[in-house]
């Protein structure tokens, strides 16, 4: 299929991202991080966020367990698998706000 033939660039190109690029907030340039710099930057930022937004109820008292300060959007290029499991990953952090290229 298209999609098929066309994700075989995602490994294999030659302009394929090979490092972590980081620009920080205001910055012009990007520097080179390493993964995992990153990834605690990333977790940091998930805990943060999911404790500043999290919503356990509503005005009523009814129970929310949610947050909207995370969303995900995932790309055409993600097969089932990866959209199964990122699925369930946002949601278990409690983000509602969850959808994919694919369906839209």
């Amino acid at each position: 299929c298209p999609k098929g033939s066309a994700s075989e660039q995602l490994v294999n190109s030659p302009t394929r991202a090979t490092r972590v690029l980081y620009r920080a907030p205001y910055a012009t340039d990007w520097t080179s991080l390493g993964l995992d710099e990153a990834v605690d930057m990333i977790a940091d930022r998930v805990i943060e966020s999911r404790r500043r937004t999290w919503q356990d109820s509503d005005d009523q008292g009814r129970p929310l367990r949610r947050t909207m300060g995370i969303a995900s959007l995932g790309g055409a290029t993600l097969d089932n698998e990866e959209n199964y499991l990122m699925k369930k990953l946002y949601t278990a952090l409690g983000a509602i706000q969850i959808e994919n290229q694919a369906r839209i």
